[in-house]
């Protein structure tokens, strides 16, 4: 797929590294997107460029109304359009309703829904025939953990878009599919975790470990290129067993 192209949100670190560097091994020339830690994203883009692959770094601010747009300028500046977003980037900040401040409320609902649908809006838009777009949930939707609340909506609002959205752009043979993994040891997880707290969660998880982020970018792969031709509107719940 040497002529296929994707942008990949929150491309910097962690998951949608992984993703990014996946992608880039599959074929694709990878839009790098990220809002901070341009150098993070330099380094991802080296380590596609080392293993004989195409990328470029993007800024954007994706709970600025224009992020979307800038990312897919870009991608079409560089490579010359765009045939798989992925809507990997996203904040999380946990509280239990009554503590929740408006302004935490707003940033996670303009990056975490806002930011997925105007994406869902400019694939809608540019997107060339026959692509794809992943977005990303949580399986924390139908768990209903305490502090969840907000974090849990705008993923269960960026699920819902994903079945709509797959039906609209069905006749151009345009998959939209949704991952909602579970625990993965990242550096994001990881934070402020005593082990303790991470060893309950690991006894939590039927597999009795934690996700790796290069097994989720794996899924992304899968849906993001042609063996999914038959596979649209769905939420794969990779997570270990966790319901």
């Amino acid at each position: 797929m040497t002529d296929k192209v994707a942008v990949v949100t929150g491309a910097s670190r962690g998951i949608g590294a992984e993703i990014a560097i996946r992608l880039a091994a599959d074929g694709f020339a990878v839009v790098v997107a990220c809002h901070t830690g341009r150098e993070a994203a330099e380094a991802v883009v080296t380590k596609i460029a080392e293993s004989g692959g195409e990328a470029v770094v993007a800024q954007a601010d994706l709970g600025d109304p224009a992020g979307m747009s800038q990312l897919f300028d870009a991608a079409e500046k560089a490579f010359g359009g765009v045939d798989v977003l992925v809507n990997n980037a996203g904040m999380m900040a946990l509280s239990p309703v009554a503590e929740v401040t408006d302004d935490s409320f707003e940033r996670q609902v303009s990056v975490n829904l806002g930011g997925v649908f105007r994406g869902l809006r400019e694939a809608a838009n540019r997107l060339r025939n026959g692509g794809a777009v992943v977005n990303f949930s949580s399986s924390v939707v139908g768990l209903y953990q305490p502090g969840y609340a907000v974090y849990a909506a705008t993923k269960a609002g960026v699920e819902a878009m994903t079945h709509v959205l797959a039906k609209e752009l069905a006749s151009r043979g345009i998959r939209v599919n949704t991952v909602a993994p579970g625990p993965v040891e990242t550096d994001l997880f990881m934070h402020g975790k005593s082990p303790d707290l991470v060893e309950k969660i690991m006894q939590s998880i039927p597999f009795g470990r934690l996700g790796q982020p290069e097994e989720i970018a794996r899924v992304v792969s899968f849906l993001a290129g042609p063996d999914s031709g038959w596979v649209t509107g769905q939420v794969i719940r990779a997570n270990g067993g966790v319901v």
